[in-house]
């Protein structure tokens, strides 16, 4: 048809959808979840994912309906080839036949191994992203360079008539979110919390830890709680970042369930992040934040919302150890490729959405003190 469009399938009950990775990879699916509910709301959206998925979805409002668990499966990141089980793969093919695919959607990849999975679940509509050497689905969008990947998955959607997407938050808070949180952050209403993630699962995406305790330091004497992030793993890292602040600062290394962590976003008035998982976490419950990126990342995985994002781009191209260019190809050093991130633009893009958002009297903050408060840092720094 014109255009790419297609129109939406009628009488569709079912909807499958096939994403099983990780956080962020679930995160830029979103805006594409959303179109498909918005286009079927009358439709059983199930998500096939990972264990992680099921635990976080459960009770959370959203285009989700349902998780199933994925076995392991060769070539789809779900256990290795000694894990596969033929016979639990085919039980977990066959309940989905039986239940009566109307819509497959493949939103995994370039489809090599995941689009002959998606035809054997018998659809009356496949469609997803296709790469040179997969096998094609009934509609597919193309999956190859360097693009936005939401974007891309939004195209998928379009494929199955989901044309529209509702441009409001992508993921909701629940209650036992902000308990969890509590538990671990009492509130402190006269002071807005700024929540800052150092890591990042590339080395070369991470800024300087000196320049995040540099940026913490302004941010407390602008008013600011500041709280550092980071998983197990990380926590040498935050309390390198912490003991390299002049002022005390909170440390949630290790401490955060994925629940928690939404509920600590939700109350914290700005995200300081490299691109990683929180920082688009922190986007898509609505809660502004700065984020660090090195130029090609951002191509990638930039949000659609603009409204309290900020970004801070490196436009490095070449490892600065080897000098080997690292967009098609990766050398074998992990020095970071935003360490020429200035300092002062972060501390800029951070000071002026905080005082957008006091400005506005967000989160109980007492808008006047802090505001002013900003500004006498702002002129000092």
């Amino acid at each position: 048809m014109k255009g790419g469009q297609h129109a939406r399938l009628a009488r569709v009950r079912n909807i499958v959808v096939l994403r099983p990775n990780a956080l962020g990879d679930f995160l830029f699916c979103l805006p594409a979840l959303h179109a498909l509910r918005h286009s079927y709301p009358d439709a059983q959206l199930l998500y096939i994912g990972l264990a992680w998925h099921a635990a976080f979805l459960q009770g959370r409002p959203g285009p989700v309906d349902a998780v199933a668990i994925m076995p392991p499966y060769p070539g789809m990141g779900v256990g290795g080839p000694d894990d596969a089980d033929p016979f639990a793969v085919e039980a977990f093919v066959e309940n989905l036949r039986m239940s009566g695919v109307d819509l497959a959607i493949q939103l995994f990849g370039g489809g090599r191994h995941a689009n002959p999975f998606i035809r054997r679940l018998g659809a009356r509509l496949a469609v997803g992203m296709c790469a040179s050497d997969a096998e094609p689905l009934d509609r597919n969008v193309r999956h190859e360079g360097l693009v936005n990947r939401r974007l891309q998955l939004l195209e998928v959607a379009a494929l199955a008539g989901a044309a529209a997407w509702p441009m409001r938050r992508e993921l909701d808070v629940t209650g036992d979110d902000l308990a969890q949180a509590a538990r671990l952050l009492p509130p402190a209403r006269d002071r807005p919390l700024v929540l800052l993630q150092p890591g990042a699962s590339d080395a070369r995406r991470r800024w300087p830890v000196r320049r995040f305790a540099a940026l913490a330091d302004v941010l407390v004497r602008a008013g600011a709680r500041v709280a550092v992030n980071g998983t197990a793993e990380e926590a040498p890292l935050v309390r390198e970042l912490i003991g390299a602040m002049r002022h005390p600062a909170i440390d949630l290394s290790g401490k955060a369930s994925l629940g928690a962590l939404c509920g600590i976003l939700a109350g914290s008035a700005l995200v300081v992040s490299n691109d990683t998982g929180p920082l688009h976490l922190a986007l898509a419950i609505g809660t502004p934040a700065v984020g660090i990126y090195w130029l090609t990342n951002l191509i990638e995985s930039g949000p659609l919302r603009q409204h309290g994002h900020r970004a801070a781009v490196s436009l490095r191209v070449h490892c600065p150890v080897c000098g080997e260019e690292n967009i098609r190809t990766r050398c074998a050093h992990d020095a970071s490729f935003v360490d020429d991130v200035r300092q002062d633009e972060v501390n800029a893009l951070a000071l002026g959405l905080l005082r957008e958002g006091c400005g506005a009297g967000a989160r109980g903050v007492d808008s006047s003190s802090v505001g002013r408060r900003i500004q006498d840092s702002h002129i000092r720094n």
